[in-house]
């Protein structure tokens, strides 16, 4: 009799950052351990994945198969946040904390934590991070909570990181050179700032004559941006690529990322694509300090499409992709998830 998992996060939401993270997450799993997942759309983890996938709504069922599990994975990702809703973090800390109680060893797993703006959500976020039986973060944004609530923890780089990606059919037959850019929905991306990301695209693209590959994370949020510029750009390609490994093999054949997404950023940056990013999210910030990437707050695009191009076009042709030895460097590293796993489950 192995031991049964059950792993929860935004998992089954058509999120391509997330999915990654499920893929990871089922990549580092210990051989031993059977993972049932709680899933937004439990058919297509099921398909996707290989994996029993459950109803993350449906109570009754999450709460039998918590009665036949002996172990709790949460994350991982940015669960415990309150920039986007209230709710979130209740959901998690809420599964979190049944868990706790009914004695399955609990995983806080490579989490990015924050923000937390309410003074109610810190408190439940420590409460339920000081009764798990290991906690695994992201960032050094994650791991100041945790020092700062004296909670034990381990810091490792993202685990996609580490997640084996997959050739894409057919990108190889797009004309090189290829450079993939996604944006997604955000009140801070202005009709403004959206013209003149799309007009600075079409100037790059007759300096470089590059395909532009417009590559949506998520259906809801970023493919009708996609679309709508797609017209716009001449040659250029809509990739609406739901399989996270495919995703992250797709940067394997580009030469530059202009990301908006956390993990679209460090898919390229792991395929030593040269990058760029458009940050939204502190998480986005960060990510940018600590590769050292170039890039723009999205209030700090600036309001001229050649000065945007200019910008690029300068990376383009000078900027440096991270070394073999830099990457390396942080796959092995965010394989430390996988001891985390390992040590708590063994015991």
């Amino acid at each position: 009799m192995g031991t049964r998992a059950v792993l929860c996060g935004y998992y089954g939401k058509g999120n391509g950052g997330d999915e990654a993270l499920l893929a990871s997450l089922l990549q580092l799993l210990p051989k031993t351990v059977t993972p049932v997942v709680l899933s937004g759309n439990p058919s297509q983890t099921h398909d996707r994945f290989g994996v029993e996938a459950i109803d993350r709504n449906n109570a009754i069922v999450v709460f039998n198969a918590l009665r036949q599990s002996q172990v709790f994975i949460w994350g991982g990702g940015s669960l415990i946040q309150d920039a986007t809703s209230a709710f979130s973090p209740l959901y998690y800390t809420g599964l979190m904390q049944l868990a706790q109680r009914m004695g399955l060893t609990t995983i806080a797993w490579a989490q990015g934590i924050g923000p937390l703006h309410r003074p109610f959500t810190q408190w439940l976020a420590q409460q339920t991070f000081s009764r798990c039986h290991a906690i695994s973060v992201r960032d050094s944004r994650s791991a100041n909570w945790v020092s700062q609530w004296g909670i034990p923890f381990t810091l490792a780089p993202d685990p996609v990181w580490a997640m084996t990606g997959s050739p894409v059919q057919g990108l190889w037959d797009l004309p090189a050179p290829r450079v993939a850019v996604n944006l997604r929905i955000h009140p801070q991306l202005t009709p403004a700032h959206l013209a003149a990301l799309t007009h600075a695209l079409i100037l790059f693209q007759q300096a470089t004559q590059a395909c532009i590959l417009l590559v949506p994370f998520q259906r809801s949020q970023d493919l009708a941006i996609a679309e709508a510029m797609q017209p716009q750009i001449p040659g250029s390609k809509v990739l609406m690529i739901e399989d996270p490994q495919q995703l992250k093999g797709l940067f394997r054949g580009v030469e530059m990322a202009i990301a908006m997404r956390f993990h679209g950023l460090i898919m390229a940056a792991a395929s030593e694509c040269r990058c760029f990013a458009l940050s939204y999210d502190p998480k986005v910030s960060q990510l940018m300090r600590d590769l050292d990437l170039p890039g723009w707050e999205l209030d700090q695009i600036p309001t001229d499409p050649n000065a945007i191009c200019q910008t690029w076009l300068e990376h383009y042709a000078n900027g440096d992709p991270l070394s073999s030895d830099q990457i390396q460097f942080l796959v092995d590293r965010a394989l430390i998830h996988a001891e985390v796993l390992e040590k708590a489950i063994a015991q």
